[in-house]
């Protein structure tokens, strides 16, 4: 009795989800490029243990995969302004900026060292 329950509550959930595919929000126009709204080309928030931060690159050095960025105070890690070098999850992020760029970042503490999880240009 127990494993046709199973197989019965499987089997509804299955058709659950693939009605939910078929909403895309179509309403939400007014919502494009807001940060953590997928596939509307704003930065996605990561963990919870990341930030949200802008400041300017001062340099690239994208054979090391690190990005220098000055940033103004940020609260949440703690942070006061400063200029620091950081590591990049994605090297591809490096082709986007260059020094004197204002840009919007991502960080998080990835194996111990802060990590730049997504960078892009302010316009």
């Amino acid at each position: 009795m127990k494993r046709a329950l199973l197989i019965l509550a499987l089997a509804f959930s299955g058709a659950a989800f693939a009605q939910m595919r078929g909403h895309d929000m179509g309403g939400s126009g007014g919502m494009q490029g807001m940060p953590g709204i997928p596939g509307q080309g704003g930065m996605q928030m990561g963990s919870p243990g990341s930030a949200l931060a802008e400041g300017e690159v001062r340099r690239v050095d994208a054979d090391a995969g690190k990005v220098t960025l000055r940033h103004d105070a940020i609260p949440s890690m703690n942070m006061p302004s400063m200029t620091m070098v950081y590591h990049v999850n994605n090297p591809a992020f490096l082709d986007q900026v260059s020094a004197g760029d204002r840009v919007r970042f991502s960080m998080e503490k990835v194996d111990g060292v802060l990590t730049a999880t997504n960078i892009e240009p302010l316009r």
